[in-house]
């Protein structure tokens, strides 16, 4: 079983599409660790503000298979994908880490995604998984969480709502 990390935001009725997403992940994975909803500012357009929480699972699946399923999530949520790159979003579902896995492609499939500079992917992942080593860095979550400039701001908590 390789151990999977992910990034999930949302910024179209967000605790809506958040909660129904950690379902459906249950469904088909089984036990999670489900990282709190974070609110934080759009990057890259205005837009309202995004939630964004982190979950970490277990699986056999293989990575494209698992990635092309989580496409497959997003589509049945609403997922718009032919607007501008950065823009409103129903869901996104990112995989950061595969196990110990670094991968470049196929297509515009990269893991550990470089979305991990960011606080609001790298904070919820490390408050599921603060022992994770990255394998580019050979750190852990936790020491990047500490490392990284927004270490020690405040980040309002959403509750996910059914």
């Amino acid at each position: 079983m390789t151990t999977v990390l992910l990034s999930l935001g949302s910024n179209l009725q967000p605790a809506r599409h958040l909660h129904l997403a950690v379902q459906v992940l249950r469904e088909r994975f089984g036990e999670l660790r489900v990282s709190p909803a974070y609110r934080t500012p759009a990057v890259g357009f205005e837009g309202p503000d995004f939630l964004n929480n982190a979950v970490m699972l277990h699986t056999d699946m293989e990575l494209v298979p698992l990635d092309a399923w989580l496409h497959a999530v997003e589509d049945a949520h609403g997922r718009d994908r032919s607007g501008p790159r950065f823009a409103d979003r129903t869901l996104d579902i990112d995989v950061i880490f595969y196990g110990q896995r670094i991968v470049e492609g196929p297509g515009h499939l990269r893991v550990p995604r470089p979305e991990l500079k960011h606080a609001f992917v790298l904070k919820p992942l490390a408050d599921i998984a603060p022992d994770f080593v990255d394998p580019v860095s050979g750190r852990t979550l936790d020491a990047l969480w500490r490392a990284h400039p927004q270490h020690g701001e405040h980040f309002d908590t959403v509750p996910l709502a059914p």
